[in-house]
């Protein structure tokens, strides 16, 4: 009987975890839609959509803006002539 109510009890405590974020930076990077649509309401609404999820959105607008990172800077082999 103990072992019974140790087991239901580790699976009721496993289900209360924090369950992981819907939104990754990553999905958001790769949906413009999608991110548009939550660039709009965080401006709206952060309160109701939270600080954390705003975070992504911004993050991944950053990241779809600047890219990866990598490209290097290639500068034009003649100058520009004003």
């Amino acid at each position: 009987m103990n072992k019974i109510m140790l087991v239901a009890l580790a699976v009721v405590l496993t289900g209360c975890g924090k369950a992981p974020p819907t939104e990754t930076v990553e999905a958001l990077a790769a949906n413009p839609e999608r991110l548009k649509e939550l660039r709009e309401q965080c401006k709206t609404d952060r309160a109701k959509l939270g600080d954390e999820l705003c975070n992504r959105v911004a993050e991944a607008t950053n990241r779809r803006f600047f890219g990866d990172g990598k490209t290097p800077y290639t500068p034009p082999k003649d100058p520009p002539k004003f």
